[in-house]
């Protein structure tokens, strides 16, 4: 078998026949109950980008932003929501395809008007490809999916290809923020990105990955893996 580098990786085809980007996992697990179906219903059509149709992002808010940032998989909304809260000038979109998710996100909203927020309930390649050229200040993957095994290692996010195709859509200057519990995975983005004509990744200090970014919030997943002893890494990746 030839082994997976980030010069001869591909992107396996998506079922929908868009490229792969993250939706191999499931859509939805325990059964939600009453009150999140009842948000999914009456809430989530507020928030929620069409999957068809052209994405018109001067529009997407219905009022203008300073910037727009995109989360890929937001769990369960904790750190969404609460930079969404802290920046209210910035517009956000947050990818999720799991259900439960975008569950637990909508109950911290219910109750009040997230103007500068979007949903977007697909595999988030799709999304990315129909942003408009540097169009986004910045792009967060936190804690995304790693694929241990070797034979599932083409799955995983961060590829040379998905770099090419956020790089379309990021501006100069901008910030691709990661952050993984699992060493592997860590590795396996740097060298990606050492690779790319596109990103640079330039610590500060020998601990630099070690600390989290200017206002962050925790994810229950985080709080999981430190339980677990699994120490987090965040690393900050520059559009060039």
């Amino acid at each position: 078998m030839t082994p997976m580098t980030p010069e001869n990786e591909t992107e396996p085809q998506a079922l929908s026949g868009f490229r792969s980007g993250i939706l191999h996992g499931r859509r939805q697990g325990r059964r939600l109950r009453e009150t999140q179906s009842s948000l999914m219903e009456h809430l989530l059509p507020r928030y929620l980008i069409d999957r068809a149709g052209p994405l018109d992002q001067g529009k997407l808010f219905g009022h203008p932003v300073d910037a727009i940032r995109l989360e890929i998989g937001f769990g369960g909304g904790e750190h969404l929501a609460a930079q969404a809260s802290q920046n209210p000038t910035i517009g956000y979109i947050g990818c999720e395809p799991f259900r439960n998710g975008i569950a637990r996100l909508l109950q911290q909203l219910d109750g009040e008007p997230w103007p500068n927020l979007r949903l977007y309930d697909g595999d988030a390649g799709e999304i990315i490809d129909r942003l408009e050229t540097a169009s986004l200040a910045g792009v967060d993957l936190l804690y995304p999916d790693p694929w241990p095994k070797r034979r599932q290692r083409k799955r995983r996010f961060i590829s040379a290809a998905m770099l090419t195709r956020l790089a379309r859509v990021m501006t100069s200057g901008s910030e691709l923020h990661f952050a993984t519990d699992i060493d592997d995975y860590a590795g396996w983005a740097i060298e990606r990105i050492e690779a790319s004509p596109d990103f640079v990744w330039r610590p500060v200090s020998a601990d630099d990955w070690l600390k989290p970014w200017h206002s962050w919030v925790e994810t229950r997943y985080e709080a999981k893996a430190k339980r677990e002893g699994r120490k987090p890494a965040y690393l900050t990746f520059v559009r060039l």
